[in-house]
């Protein structure tokens, strides 16, 4: 019996403005995007969608995408990384944390979780929760005078591979949904 796809409705990307799949959790990626110009100031060209995220982890390559990636200033610093989900939050935050951690040479400063109605904001550096709601999320001239009052860090060379694992185990179930479809 030969598989049949199933079908799929598409959209156009709020941010990037091309056409794509409407599958797993598009559609609240797409209100986080939103809100994020709308409602906390950004720009379309302040966010990422889908980065890549890349590295070895008990000796296999990995490779997956990060959903949002917000910068800021003009040095364009990666400053907050976003998990959109469909389900729990709870199962959602350490895999941002992970990723906010490993995505640069330094630590995203923000890790955050939405479903596009409510949202978790970690300080990715401590992995402390430091709000809840969608209002938790920093506005754009927030995050600029935040990034001008701290010292982006590396995470710690020792502990890489555990957060790489860790990511992994996460994300492995979400792991290129989109880029799968025929």
């Amino acid at each position: 019996m030969a598989d049949i796809p199933k079908p799929y409705k598409m959209i156009v990307d709020f941010v990037t403005g091309r056409e794509i799949p409407e599958v797993g959790a598009e559609a609240n990626r797409q209100a986080v995007a939103k809100f994020l110009v709308e409602e906390k100031g950004f720009t379309r060209e302040d966010i990422e969608v889908d980065v890549a995220i890349a590295f070895d982890v008990a000796g296999e390559a990995y490779r997956s995408q990060v959903d949002l990636v917000v910068s800021v200033g003009e040095d364009r610093t990666r400053y907050m990384a976003i998990k959109c989900a469909a389900g729990s939050l709870g199962s959602c935050e350490r895999e941002i944390l992970a990723a906010a951690r490993l995505l640069e040479h330094y630590q995203i400063p923000l890790s955050v979780a939405s479903d596009g109605n409510t949202a978790i904001v970690i300080n990715t550096v401590s992995g402390k929760k430091t709000g809840e709601g969608m209002d938790a999320i920093p506005d754009k001239s927030q995050a600029l005078e935040r990034l001008k009052q701290i010292t982006l860090q590396p995470y710690p060379k020792e502990r890489i591979e555990r957060e790489r694992l860790i990511f992994r185990t996460y994300n492995c179930e979400y792991v290129n949904i989109a880029r799968n479809l025929p």
